[in-house]
């Protein structure tokens, strides 16, 4: 490992019982949708979500095992620069994040994050649309699992997914934020882009 690589990574360390453990560095937020927790690692946002979620558990213990490390409520430029730019967006002010990310999950998981990233803001695709578009026509309800695992919600736009009859249908933090989400980001389509 380059010396740069591992300086920066002991720096993003922290001592458990004189152990050595990597350190995810989380803050929460508190915004009109609800109380959001971020979570960075390495320079890279790797989680994103309401912080009372349906599946808020089983994607935090996810990430510590994905990246053999523990949180620690902690401040940092990329949570900041998050916590801004979410800011903006849920004021109708912007529609693209800059921000690194950090999919931990499957190669599969991380193939349908990576396709509803490509999902235009103020715009929808369906479950189907995605297992296509990732070259697994009949995966549809393995494509409604990944998106139901996804640790960058907002950012990696799993909102943006309803069902092949135009219904809204599952999302981690109830359909009536995902309706309401839908609805900013489609009355604010004209926005330019940031």
């Amino acid at each position: 490992m380059p010396h740069a690589q591992r300086v920066k990574r002991d720096v993003m360390s922290a001592e458990k019982g004189g152990k050595m453990m990597n350190q995810i560095n989380i803050q929460y937020h508190k915004t009109e949708i609800g109380e959001l927790i971020l979570g960075s690692f390495l320079g890279k946002l790797c989680l994103l979500g309401l912080r009372y979620g349906k599946v808020r558990k089983a994607v935090d213990d996810r990430i510590r095992k994905g990246l053999d490390a523990e949180f620690a409520e902690q401040d940092d430029e990329i949570l900041e620069r998050t916590r801004q730019q979410l800011d903006e967006y849920l004021n109708g002010n912007r529609k693209q994040f800059y921000t690194p990310l950090l999919m931990v999950g499957t190669d599969f998981q991380k193939s349908v994050w990576n396709a509803l990233v490509r999902v235009p803001y103020g715009a929808t695709s369906t479950y189907l649309q995605i297992a296509k578009d990732i070259g697994k026509g009949k995966a549809v309800r393995a494509v409604g699992n990944a998106n139901r695992a996804n640790p960058i919600s907002i950012i990696i736009p799993c909102h943006r997914i309803i069902g092949s009859d135009g219904e809204l249908v599952g999302y981690g933090g109830g359909l009536a934020l995902k309706e309401r989400l839908l609805k900013l980001e489609q009355s604010n389509t004209g926005l330019c882009d940031d």
